[in-house]
């Protein structure tokens, strides 16, 4: 019952909005709609991951390891580097 009377006020509402107003109002509940769907689809996606996506993730975390242990030995090199120019500069001054 509760239902009829809310769709009565809805619909008297409806009549009492400007055109532009229901039009906003409307696209607004399609929104509200394809949130849901969204919503539903991601929780989805999040509780099975696809094979797909887990291989893309491996393969992404062996390249960052990879990216990693270059920076590492990048940097030692420099470190490296800086401390033999140190030392020959110390040795010709003294």
């Amino acid at each position: 019952m509760d239902n009829s009377i809310d769709a009565k006020s809805n619909a008297e509402q409806d009549s009492e909005l400007h055109p532009l107003e229901q039009e906003i109002l409307d696209e607004y509940a399609k929104l509200v709609g394809n949130l849901d769907d969204l919503s539903t689809i991601l929780a989805e996606l999040a509780a099975n991951p696809s094979m797909q996506i887990l291989d893309s993730l491996r393969g992404l975390e062996r390249k960052t390891a990879t990216v990693f242990t270059l920076l590492k030995a990048s940097v030692y090199s420099i470190v490296l580097q800086q401390e033999i120019r140190d030392e020959d500069g110390g040795g010709r001054e003294a």
